[in-house]
Order: C-alpha cells, then structure tokens, then sequence
C-alpha cells in the first residue's frame, strides 16, 4: 500500500509520530506501525495469559480458606468485602452475579472479574480483609530486604503498572515511544515484559515453558530498535 493511502486509514495525526520518528521515510514509518502492532499483539497475549494465571492462582489459594462461593459470599451482606475501605470491590461483584443471574457458577463469577479487579486483590484493605494471606500465591517471591519490601504494596504496584500497558494496548496506544517523545524507545515496552516475567517466575510458573511458540517480543523490539 502506497503511504498516503495507509495515512489516510490510519490519519495524519496518527501517523505523525511514526513519520517523525523515522525521520520522514514513509516506508520505514508503516514498518514501524506494523512492528508496533506486532510488537502489541504478542504482548497483549502475554498479558492474557498472566492474567489467568494470576486469578487462578488466587481462586485456587483462596477456595480452601473461604469456601467453593468464596468471591460471592465475601461480597454479600456480612461478607469480609463490606467494609466501607473496600470501596466498590463488593458492588463490583454483586453485579457480576446480578448479569450472571441464573447462569451463576463460581468459576464463571471469576471469569467476569478484569485485570483490574485482581490487582484491587493486594489493595491494602482488600489484602487485609482476606486476613493477608495472599503472599503465599508467590512461593518463588524473593526476600524483603532493608531497601526493598516485596509487600502486598509492591505487587499491588507491579500490576496496576502491566494494567496500564494493558489498556493501552487496547485503546490502540503505541508502545514503542516513551514519554510522548517522537523518537522510538522500547525502554517501556522491555521495562513491563521484564516485570511480567519477573512476576511468572514468583508465581512458580516456567513463563519460557507457558509461552513457547508465543514470545517473539524480544526480537520484535530489536526490530524496532534498528528501524
């Protein structure tokens, strides 16, 4: 496709960066648009895949503890949700049961909860109301140091930061700039694959095993990195 074509699906504005960034060269900007998807893509799956072994592994940490109807029962009047400093989290789960209706299952009732939800899972008064237990998800998780504490806190952090470049992906944001600059980097994108791997590794889970046939993202970037 000729570049004032795909400019004009893809829209000056949108395309400005990636020309600027490439320094004019119309055919290494839509080269640099299509790694970037690529780069996305692979990424997104990831994620994808991080996500449900995150929330399988706190459903399978927390069913013993709390019950087979551990999620709707928390969530329910007199539930360990209810505290008002858990804020939205029971409304969140009271309507998910609410469209679920008569096609309610537990395992189904964890399916309807996002990314985001689990991350709300090591809040602090989330984590506090399950009587901080949680941790123990991570038995890969490294030591707390004086000048570091891998807490609820740290987790919490790590994974509203794989949430942002989660929903960026899906709004369609690049993630091969960094800052708002013109220039490519994919100091960002490498900085979020590397914690995503990192948090796997807590997890106990072999992420080179789990993703074999799907990590292509190292090669991608370096594609990006030589445009």
């Amino acid at each position: 496709m000729r570049y004032s074509d795909f400019e004009t699906v893809m829209s000056p504005h949108r395309m400005a960066r990636y020309l600027n960034a490439t320094g004019g060269d119309t055919k290494k900007a839509m080269t640099l648009y299509r790694l970037n998807l690529r780069a996305s893509q692979e990424l997104f799956t990831i994620i994808s895949c991080f996500e449900v072994a995150l929330r399988n592994a706190i459903d399978s940490h927390y069913l013993p503890i709390w019950g087979n109807n551990w999620l709707r029962d928390a969530a329910r009047t007199g539930g360990v949700l209810t505290n008002p400093k858990c804020g939205k989290t029971p409304d969140i789960v009271n309507n998910a049961v609410e469209k679920l209706k008569r096609n309610y299952s537990h395992p189904a009732l964890i399916a309807e909860m996002d990314f985001g939800f689990w991350r709300y899972m090591f809040a602090r008064h989330q984590f506090s109301a399950f009587r901080k237990t949680l941790l123990a998800i991570f038995p890969a998780k490294p030591v707390s140091s004086p000048a570091v504490s891998y807490d609820s806190n740290f987790v919490f952090t790590g994974l509203e930061k794989i949430n942002g470049i989660r929903n960026r992906i899906a709004h369609h944001e690049p993630i091969c700039f960094q800052n708002g600059a013109a220039a490519c980097n994919t100091a960002y994108a490498r900085q979020h694959y590397q914690l995503i791997l990192n948090l796997f590794t807590w997890l106990g889970i072999d992420e080179c095993a789990l993703l074999y046939g799907l990590d292509h993202i190292t090669d991608i970037l370096e594609r990006i990195d030589h445009i």
